[in-house]
């Protein structure tokens, strides 16, 4: 019943880093869209303004998944480490590298460094989701089991491939849909239809993407299909199914938080049916969540420290999110800032 729990777990906290940190990506991938120095300017405006408060704390969610695989299905994490270590590093290498940019392109005061960084930031917002997307499907197709040697046909399938561009589709529509309201939130009207015409292409793409995914998956990963087709599975596919048509619906109109909410839905509902479609396996057809599972007592304590956690963190990673929708996270101007010290009564004869 434990591990059972902790399985639960996991899978709401890779719902939640695809969710959170899929928005980033996708915020990258415009970056890399966006065009020249000049069309792009505004577009990269909004993604550095709005990216700035949060994307950070999205990785929490990352190291949460991280810690609960290890901890509580080491099985799971040595084999899935051991099989798939070459995407899996170059989707580190992809995270390392994204970040240094993303924080470095900004203060550099070279402009030749300032597109070099934004090229890793953006470049790197592409190819991190494809190998992690590719390294799910290497799951979901059934090649890894525990005592899989590392190989390029583990992750390199049909069902590795479509899973990837997935990955980079669900990304790129998370990311346009969050930015158009942040287009709204300030105050660049220019960007809402911007980014809407961009959110609605990416969400188009992505239900081609699905439909894809549903016939490689018949014949790729068996088990996961049949799972995707019944019960709870199906039963999820059909929420984001929906959430997918309010979404559309909504971005015809303003974008606001409603709008991010089915967008959310979306995502959060297909990676439940993947993990519905998958019970009871970690690994389908060969590691069972009770196989996997480690010794009870550490069971036990994952679960009051998840607790902790969950009773902690969340409410704090949910008040920044207000914060910064709110807008009280953004940068002072530097006329705010010299009003600031001219009211201080230390730096107001030096205004100019």
């Amino acid at each position: 019943m434990t591990a059972d729990l902790i399985a639960v777990v996991l899978l709401l906290a890779v719902t939640a880093y695809a969710c959170a940190g899929g928005t980033d990506y996708g915020a990258g991938f415009w970056d890399l869209t966006a065009g020249g120095a000049e069309r792009g300017r505004r577009p990269r405006w909004l993604i550095d303004h709005a990216m700035a408060p949060v994307w950070e704390v999205n990785n929490v969610w990352l190291i949460f998944v991280l810690v609960v695989m290890w901890t509580g299905f080491p099985v799971l994490f040595q084999t899935v480490f051991s099989a798939m270590w070459l995407p899996l590093a170059l989707a580190v290498v992809g995270m390392v590298l994204r970040g240094a940019g993303f924080a470095l392109r900004k203060p550099s005061r070279r402009l030749a460094g300032r597109r070099v960084y934004g090229a890793v930031f953006a470049s790197a917002s592409v190819v991190t989701p494809f190998f992690l997307g590719a390294a799910v499907g290497g799951v979901a197709s059934e090649r890894v089991a525990p005592g899989t040697e590392a190989s390029a046909d583990v992750w390199t399938s049909p069902t590795s491939v479509v899973f990837g561009l997935v990955a980079v589709a669900t990304t790129a529509f998370l990311g346009a849909v969050f930015l158009a309201g942040d287009a709204h939130r300030f105050n660049a009207p220019d960007l809402i239809p911007y980014f809407r015409r961009r959110a609605l292409g990416s969400l188009a793409v992505l239900t081609v993407l699905a439909v894809v995914t549903g016939f490689v998956t018949h014949e790729d990963s068996p088990y996961v299909w049949h799972g995707l087709t019944r019960g709870l599975g199906l039963l999820f596919v059909v929420v984001a199914g929906t959430s997918a048509l309010a979404t559309a619906w909504l971005l015809l109109r303003t974008p606001e938080a409603w709008v991010r909410v089915t967008a959310v839905g979306v995502v959060a509902s297909a990676i439940v049916a993947w993990g519905m479609a998958q019970r009871p396996y970690l690994l389908p057809t060969s590691l069972t969540v009770a196989d996997a599972a480690g010794s009870p007592a550490t069971l036990t304590w994952l679960a009051v420290v998840s607790l902790v956690a969950l009773v902690a963190v969340v409410p704090a990673v949910v008040l920044l999110y207000w914060l910064d929708t709110h807008g009280e996270l953004e940068e002072l101007t530097d006329s705010e800032l010299r009003g600031g010290s001219g009211t201080g009564g230390d730096g107001g004869g030096h205004e100019s």
